[in-house]
């Protein structure tokens, strides 16, 4: 068992890997990006990348206060359905107005990996393995989708 501290500087430890490891990758564009702190440049809007103890996910979160306002950025992703799951080569799982960690009301569009434990540097490459194409392909997905946003900016 770790203490809080060892356990933050473990977790930080990953990320800071996980960070150097796609440094050299660039955006679809071409630029370079901070893959761990992507910015979709569309308020409410992330992409968000976690590990803990138990398990790994990568996720599209929408966390627009209004709920009515986040359902149509939500029912947006909808009509990209198609080209998401392609340019991911696998579909992910959809969540309209679920409640996250500190009890807000968000909407998501996830995938997850079990077991893992980013505690454990044995998973550190599995964990890499998971999250590195998807990040890479959501930011293909979005390069070609951030557009149909533009009514909702």
């Amino acid at each position: 068992m770790y203490t809080r501290e060892e356990a933050s500087q473990l977790r930080q430890k990953f990320w800071t890997t996980f960070g150097q490891y796609m440094a050299p990758v660039l955006s679809a564009e071409g630029w370079r990006v901070n893959w761990i702190n992507y910015n979709t440049r569309l308020k409410h809007v992330y992409f968000r990348m976690q590990a803990d103890k138990k398990e790994a996910s990568i996720s599209i979160e929408i966390t627009h206060p209004d709920p009515e306002l986040q359902e149509l950025f939500f029912e947006q992703f909808l009509m990209l359905k198609t080209l998401l799951h392609e340019t991911l080569g696998e579909t992910w799982e959809w969540e309209l107005h679920a409640t996250d960690e500190l009890g807000k009301t968000i909407s998501r569009i996830y995938k997850t990996l079990q077991p893992v434990n980013v505690f454990n540097k044995e998973d550190w490459p599995q964990l890499i393995s998971f999250l590195k194409p998807r990040i890479i392909a959501l930011d293909a997905f979005w390069n070609d989708a951030q557009y149909s946003f533009d009514e909702l900016r």
